[in-house]
């Protein structure tokens, strides 16, 4: 557990300072950790909402969530993240859409413009209705699904379809996984029903006052000691290990 924690602690510092809540790499550990992968989307959404709710009123009291853009990636995301938090999954298709999803993540990241080289301006609200409402859907559901708040996959995409300018797409993905974040735990929690289930998350307590500290130190200072670069890379890296590593385990237990 101690490491379990110290990971975390890192992971919601990395991620708070770039407007992110770390859920694909919480979920990461968790699965490397051989958690019940049950409990492990609402371990991970619960640690999404206290890393993002700092972020996202920084980013509210900065003027950077603007209606216009967030309503139509987050209008319907809401209930679909729901309906993927009560979608039934077995172990071995948790395990396919879950590694799929990292490798996604980590190929996102990967992909996502540098803030200084993404010079975009924002387009017509027509057309950010059109083009966000049905991402922002298929992103909402997929994120409830398993269990991560949606935004490592949405703000990739609001740069590569040129929907709006850096700062405002990472204000967006940040307000993105807060509602979604609550809207497909609460689908999990109905979902997991058991109470003896329940008191097992008690196990996981520590792992929340780790990310809301990293995440205050991650929001408030921004991390200096390695390049942002380097940090993408290297989360990067890990969620695309932790995927490979899910896939094989769904490959061996189906075969």
């Amino acid at each position: 557990m101690p490491l379990l924690v110290g990971s975390f602690l890192l992971i919601a510092a990395l991620y708070a300072s770039v407007g992110f809540g770390g859920g694909s790499s919480y979920t990461a550990m968790l699965m490397v950790m051989e958690t019940d992968y049950r409990l492990v989307p609402i371990i991970s959404l619960l640690c999404n909402l206290i890393v993002v709710s700092g972020g996202v009123l920084q980013y509210a009291r900065a003027g950077l969530i603007q209606a216009h853009v967030a309503l139509p990636c987050t209008l319907l995301s809401i209930p679909m993240a729901w309906l993927g938090g009560i979608t039934p999954l077995n172990e071995n298709m948790f395990l396919l859409l879950l590694g799929i999803s990292l490798l996604a993540s980590g190929a996102a990241i990967l992909i996502a413009p540098a803030e200084s080289t993404a010079q975009i301006r924002m387009r017509p609200a027509r057309q950010l209705w059109i083009i966000g409402v049905p991402v922002g859907s298929v992103l909402g559901y997929l994120a409830g699904l398993v269990g991560i708040g949606g935004g490592i996959f949405l703000a990739p995409a609001l740069y590569l379809l040129r929907l709006a300018p850096p700062k405002v797409v990472a204000a967006t993905a940040s307000f993105f996984i807060l509602v979604n974040s609550l809207s497909g735990l609460l689908g999990h929690w109905l979902k997991l029903g058991s109470l003896e289930m329940r008191g097992e998350l008690l196990a996981y307590l520590w792992l929340f006052p780790a990310v809301l500290i990293g995440g205050q130190l991650g929001s408030r200072a921004g991390i200096r000691i390695f390049r942002p670069v380097t940090v993408r890379r290297l989360t990067a890296l890990l969620v695309i290990i932790v995927g490979i590593r899910l896939l094989f385990s769904w490959y061996t237990i189906g075969n």
